[in-house]
């Protein structure tokens, strides 16, 4: 176990509430101890002897049980209680123990089943299956519900290329979450980097490694969403709970000694650490080996190249594009964190793909009347001013219209403000800016006239979406209409995706959609150079109709032989259609 700068380390076995300690021996940096037998399934952690001094970064505290920064598995959820945070308070009664797994199965190696272009569904594990209605009421709001028929039906329905896995490692609650009556629901605050977190995953790493290989049998691969930016044990007034109490340099610290906070969560992990970045690369290969994982996003990726600063030469690139069984792994960055230099997008590698939010807000601002047709045709186009002409594996961009983070596509359509009032913070949290609009109403209506204009602009949303260059990115529900309430940060509240209540012609559309695409995937991997842009009147586009705000909208005519449909777009009709032998799709 890794403890530079600690005095002594016990190793704490437990049988039931029973603990036993065990003095370790220092090597170097590590401690370790030798113990006969095997001892597969015994519960343990660790408890640090050392210094109490924050002002210097050291919070050495026999009487925190720490979590093993390499556990796999957990016997337990994390809880949030202030005695984590409190010198001298033990808890023993509060911390998870790691559990030893022993060997584990090993998944023979294949490449990742996807490819750029394709589909990506983002998933909330416990929100998309807790009421799905065939899904056995014991596997409800688990991974092991994703491997049911019913569940790939659904994705096979909508072409679904890979689901990617919103945080479902070991996390803890915010401090300020449990005296409000809230829980995070979205688990972007982990602890153990590698552990599965017990209530989404209560079979651990055998659970992911059976839903990964039946996601595998339908053609679809699995991408897991990573957070290695920052770690819930928070800033200072946080808990003690692993990584503090055992390597606090693994924390970015400010010359004069404060935590860096480029993550606006009270911590930021320290890249130019090399134990923080190997503790990094081994959980991707563990998820790789042992659950054949396909690929991975970032979670506020800038962190992550970061030393302080951000540098897209940075080694963590590098050592992942050294390991054989990361280098063709799909690596995803969300390319943007809240520090110094923060915004990154079209920064990182020519093998990664980069979440695009110029394509979000740029596309909503066009159909809400903003944006001219020159900025909606750049980001159909691929993105070329952000991402370069120049992308000899394909367009990096992952566009999307929606994500966990903001409103949903519905809510786009249905709200103009915020409405954050049950996250108990006065509507302050959240995005400010959306750039959506309500049609008429703020919120739910039976005014005809209203669900129509939202049904139309849904339709033109998700038409411009599924015509674009570059992958694409769904969040799980949106095809059919999933709301939040208007809640753009809903990440303290339990929303479960109710299945008995989908707008079915809307997810009908969508699976129609996905459909035109999957059958000439390769042709939005690139965008065509030939081809001819026209105005709606059949006029070639002249430059200035580009940064006209009253040019309506315009016809892209492929070259012949090309795959590709022609697409017709207007902003007065509320339409974006792919147009093939001259009818409208």
């Amino acid at each position: 176990m890794r403890a530079p700068l600690a005095e002594g380390l016990d190793l704490c076995l437990f049988e039931g509430e029973a603990e036993t300690r065990l003095p370790m021996t220092r090597q170097g940096e590590k401690w370790t101890l030798d113990l006969p037998g095997d001892l597969s399934d015994a519960r343990y952690g660790y408890r640090a002897h050392g210094p109490y001094d924050p002002a210097r970064n050291l919070w050495f505290d026999p009487a925190k049980l720490l979590v093993d920064p390499y556990a796999l598995e957990l016997d337990r959820r994390f809880v949030q209680d202030p005695r984590l945070g409190q010198y001298g308070e033990d808890t023993a009664d509060l911390v998870p123990r790691a559990v030893v797994t022993g060997p584990l199965a090993q998944v023979p190696y294949q490449p990742p089943r996807f490819a750029r272009g394709g589909l990506i569904y983002e998933i909330n594990v416990r929100g998309f299956t807790l009421l799905h209605p065939d899904v056995p009421p014991a596997q409800r709001g688990t991974i092991a519900a994703l491997a049911h028929p019913a569940v790939i039906a659904h994705l096979n329905k909508l072409h679904v290329s890979a689901v990617e896995l919103m945080p479902v490692i070991a996390w803890i609650d915010e401090r300020h979450l449990p005296p409000l009556g809230l829980a995070n629901h979205w688990g972007y605050n982990p602890v153990a980097m590698m552990a599965l977190d017990p209530g989404l995953c209560p079979g651990g790493v055998a659970e992911l490694r059976e839903a990964v290989a039946a996601l595998h049998a339908a053609g679809i691969g699995v991408i897991l969403d990573l957070v290695f930016n920052h770690s819930g044990e928070s800033d200072i007034h946080g808990g003690t709970l692993s990584l503090r109490g055992l390597d606090p340099a693994a924390y970015a610290r400010a010359p004069d000694g404060s935590l860096i906070n480029d993550t606006g969560c009270g911590n930021t992990l320290d890249f130019a650490n090399p134990a923080v970045r190997r503790l990094m690369i081994d959980t991707l290969i563990h998820f790789v080996r042992h659950a054949g994982i396909d690929g991975f996003r970032f979670d506020l990726a800038p962190v992550i190249a970061r030393g302080p600063g951000f540098d897209p030469a940075a080694p963590i690139f590098a050592e992942i594009a050294a390991e054989p069984c990361l280098a063709t792994r799909i690596m995803i960055a969300e390319p943007w964190d809240i520090g110094p230099g923060g915004y990154q997008l079209g920064q990182f590698p020519a093998n990664w793909l980069e979440w695009n939010d110029r394509y979000r807000d740029d596309v909503r601002r066009f159909w809400k009347g903003e944006a001219t047709v020159g900025a909606l045709a750049t980001r159909i186009a691929g993105s070329s001013d952000a991402f370069g002409d120049d992308c000899p594996k394909g367009c990096k961009s992952v566009n999307f219209l929606a994500a966990h983070d903001g409103f949903t596509l519905a809510d786009t359509v249905s709200y103009e403000q915020r409405h954050n009032h049950a996250n108990g913070e006065d509507n302050r949290d959240g995005h400010g800016q959306n750039h959506s609009w309500n049609c008429g109403t703020e919120g739910p209506t039976d005014d005809p006239e209203i669900l129509a204009r939202r049904a139309a602009d849904l339709r033109a949303l998700l038409g411009t979406l599924f015509a674009s260059t570059g992958t694409i990115m769904l969040t799980a529900g949106d095809e059919c209409g999933r709301s939040q309430g208007g809640n753009n940060n809903a990440y303290c509240q339990d929303i479960p995706l109710d299945w008995d209540r989908r707008d079915v012609a809307l997810e009908d559309h969508v699976a129609a959609l996905a459909a035109r695409r999957a059958a000439r995937l390769a042709s939005f991997v690139t965008f065509p150079e030939d081809g001819r842009w026209l105005r709606l009147d059949g006029a070639p586009m002249m430059p200035e109709d580009w940064d006209d705000m009253a040019t309506d909208g315009f016809l892209h005519a492929p070259a012949d032989g090309d795959a590709r449909p022609a697409l017709w777009v207007s902003r007065g009709a509320r339409s974006c259609s792919a147009q093939e032998n001259g009818a409208a799709n």
